[in-house]
């Protein structure tokens, strides 16, 4: 029954009193419609089912400007021996680098697996058994843009679906309450932006929805979920107004697919008010579990990525990025103190996650990866004499670390040159690793294809191997 206040108005008249509640689509950029298999499953596709699906959802924790992988998971005794040496080949430009230089962090063997970790990732180390560390990643560029953008969309170059949206788009979120993709990032400032995790040409409900982290208070984490004006009850009242008006311009019209998605879109985003913000509040969590976490930024968002993976966020990424830097993790200068204190805080903090899903029994179907868009160079980015020297870019070799989501604990999988400098076995290319993501979210990356501009388009374009010998 229409309210009596509304009597008498005309629909546009209506819609436009109740737009003092549009507040509340703040966050409706993905909302979905519930399909055959999840909420906002592509209809059309016969994905999930065809491959066995190992891990259900993902957590990546993005490590913004690059960690170097001599300093962390690829271990590299030759750099002490051939120190200062100048390398060889078309990766090093005489005059404008130095020699050869060792990590001054000391690399130890942990866990029955007696994998190598260096002595700044200890708390990543104390779980030797439970992850994987990738030491033959490449990409094709190791310049920050193109590279980021390879990393997160498969091509260097803006306008492609990410890996998130096409996740989204192949299996839908196991919430209808909640975005099915969520970027959570301390500062708004980051390198490239909203092209990381945009849903290119893919349909708009596959964007993911960007929270700035930078302070831990729901208010502030959702600022306009809320209606300023009308309590929850009022708005629910007005939503049922809606859709009654909708319904009969929908039956009138004989049915519109913009129009319902656009009712579907105010009801997630009402639902939202209560789900959102309770998975977004961290208050409840025990003192223990923050202590285990830290206080940091960083810290506190793969707290979040937590509470989001337990009720069904599909795909989740964390940036780390400060308000110094938005690419902290691009030492060009004092890379062993910088790389120090890097460490201290995402080691601590992505080792409780992993630690924290494990004891909740989410890691066996969360896939977490850890690592940045290349490696830093075994040598020394500038002069040989410098006091406090960095490490520059270093696309053709460099480590990621995965956990969890059908993924073998307790390996190393391929290598480097005993440098550190090329792809020595095994090598993971960007589309082998998006298709080995895809294979253990249960899609075969050939077939996820979405039609545009004449042709079908996928992630991993017309390449792409799973890593078969990481898989359980």
């Amino acid at each position: 029954m229409i309210d009596s206040r509304y009597s008498g108005l005309t629909r546009r008249q209506i819609l436009r009193r109740l737009a003092g509640g549009a507040g509340l689509l703040g966050l409706a950029g993905v909302m979905q419609q519930k399909g055959g298999r999840a909420y906002g499953a592509n209809p059309s596709l016969n994905l999930q089912g065809n491959l066995p699906a190992r891990a259900k959802r993902v957590i990546f924790l993005f490590l913004n400007g690059g960690p170097s992988h001599v300093d962390t998971f690829d271990p590299k005794p030759a750099l002490l021996k051939y120190e200062g040496q100048k390398p060889e080949g078309k990766l090093y430009r005489d005059g404008k680098k130095g020699g050869f230089m060792p990590s001054p962090f000391k690399f130890t063997r942990h866990g029955e697996s007696g994998i190598e970790f260096s002595e700044s990732v200890p708390h990543l180390a104390g779980l030797a058994d439970d992850v994987c560390l990738v030491r033959s990643m490449h990409t094709d560029v190791p310049n920050h843009e193109p590279a980021l953008l390879q990393m997160h969309t498969g091509v260097v170059q803006p306008t492609r679906p990410s890996l998130g949206s096409w996740a989204l788009y192949g299996l839908g979120s196991e919430n209808e309450n909640l975005p099915g993709y969520v970027v959570l990032r301390p500062s708004p400032k980051t390198v490239v932006g909203p092209a990381l995790w945009s849903n290119g040409f893919l349909p708009a409900r596959y964007q993911a929805t960007s929270i700035i982290t930078r302070e831990m208070v729901v208010e502030k984490l959702l600022p306009h979920i809320k209606s300023r004006t009308f309590d929850y009850g009022a708005q629910r009242r007005q939503l049922d107004l809606l859709g009654a008006l909708n319904e009969e311009h929908l039956r009138e019209r004989g049915g519109d697919a913009e129009l319902e998605a656009d009712i579907r879109a105010m009801e997630t985003a009402y639902a939202m008010q209560m789900e959102a913000t309770e998975a977004l509040d961290p208050s409840g969590e025990s003192k223990a579990t923050r202590e285990m976490y830290g206080s940091s930024r960083f810290a506190n968002s793969c707290l979040l990525a937590r509470r989001l993976a337990e009720r069904g966020v599909r795909f989740t990424t964390v940036y780390y990025t400060t308000d110094k830097s938005n690419q902290p993790w691009d030492t060009h200068k004092d890379h062993n103190e910088g790389h120090k204190n890097l460490c201290a805080d995402a080691d601590r903090a992505a080792a409780a996650l992993i630690a924290d899903l494990k004891q909740r029994g989410l890691l066996d179907d969360t896939l977490v990866i850890f690592g940045g868009e290349f490696g830093r160079t075994p040598f020394v980015e500038r002069g040989k004499k410098e006091a406090k020297p960095g490490r520059d870019h270093h696309n053709t070799a460099f480590s990621y670390l995965l956990a969890g989501g059908g993924v073998k604990g307790g390996i190393a999988y391929g290598s480097s040159d005993e440098f550190g400098m090329q792809v020595q076995d095994n090598p993971m290319h960007v589309h082998d690793f998006h298709a080995t993501v895809m294979h253990l979210l249960g899609i075969d990356h050939e077939q996820l294809t979405y039609h545009y501009a004449g042709r079908d388009f996928r992630l991993t374009d017309v390449q792409g191997r799973v890593a078969t010998g990481i898989l359980q």
